[in-house]
């Protein structure tokens, strides 16, 4: 169950997956509500929301990853790829924030906003993803499609000249393996691509919970998008 390897250009085949129960409808409401905050706070300062945002979104796959290894283990049987995944999912995370990290340098008030928000989303995310995994993972995909959009809205301002365009950290080069001459505009369509793969990742994820072979292309709320070729996916799994 290794990652679908996505380019730049691919992101936004998929653009919105419709909610089709309660729980559904509840974990995207969620989304909305901390997108609202998100806009309130930072406006289009899109690096000092990316430092905020990636300390958040690297929280689901450790914790997925956890609960997914006890549960292996309280069972004694074969966890399918899901725990190494959701772990590489984490880390991915973490690489973004510590390149944007380098490219926003927050202030001391907003390294306090990530102490407080990683405490709070933890402890959230913990009980969500133990009592109802399929709303977790369906909150991530949600989570992962704003932040889509939110790096496809600063790449317009990158191109139009409303935010600068500064060479890429090196830490972002190395990672991503950009070329010598990357610029920040190069950092976020790899970004970009990263938080679609865990978007489809997390529908596929979701789906699977509920024993579904739905792909994460599914009818979209939005008349742009279109559906992807179905994937293959693995055996239901157990709540975890």
């Amino acid at each position: 169950m290794s990652n679908p390897t996505l380019k730049p250009g691919d992101v936004q085949t998929i653009t919105h997956r419709r909610p089709r129960d309660l729980s559904d409808r509840v974990a995207l409401g969620t989304v909305k509500v901390l997108r609202f905050v998100a806009d309130r706070f930072f406006a289009g300062r899109y690096g000092h929301r990316a430092v905020v945002l990636e300390t958040v979104a690297a929280v689901p796959g450790m914790v997925g990853g956890l609960l997914q290894h006890l549960k292996a283990l309280r069972h004694i049987r074969d966890d399918q790829g899901w725990i190494r995944e959701l772990l590489d999912e984490a880390d991915n995370e973490r690489m973004h924030l510590m390149t944007f990290v380098q490219v926003a340098q927050p202030t001391i008030l907003e390294r306090g906003i990530i102490m407080l928000t990683q405490a709070v989303f933890y402890n959230f995310y913990f009980f969500l993803y133990l009592f109802a995994p399929k709303t977790a993972h369906r909150m991530v995909a949600y989570f992962e499609e704003e932040a889509v959009n939110s790096y496809t809205n600063y790449l317009a301002d990158i191109d139009a000249g409303r935010h600068p365009n500064p060479p890429a950290p090196e830490i972002a080069i190395r990672y991503w393996d950009l070329a010598p001459d990357a610029t920040l505009r190069d950092v976020v369509l790899a970004v970009r691509a990263d938080e679609a793969g865990h978007r489809d990742r997390n529908h596929d994820f979701a789906d699977q919970l509920v024993g579904t072979s739905e792909p994460a292309g599914a009818p979209a709320a939005t008349p742009e998008s279109a559906a992807e070729p179905q994937s293959e996916t693995g055996s239901r799994r157990d709540a975890a």
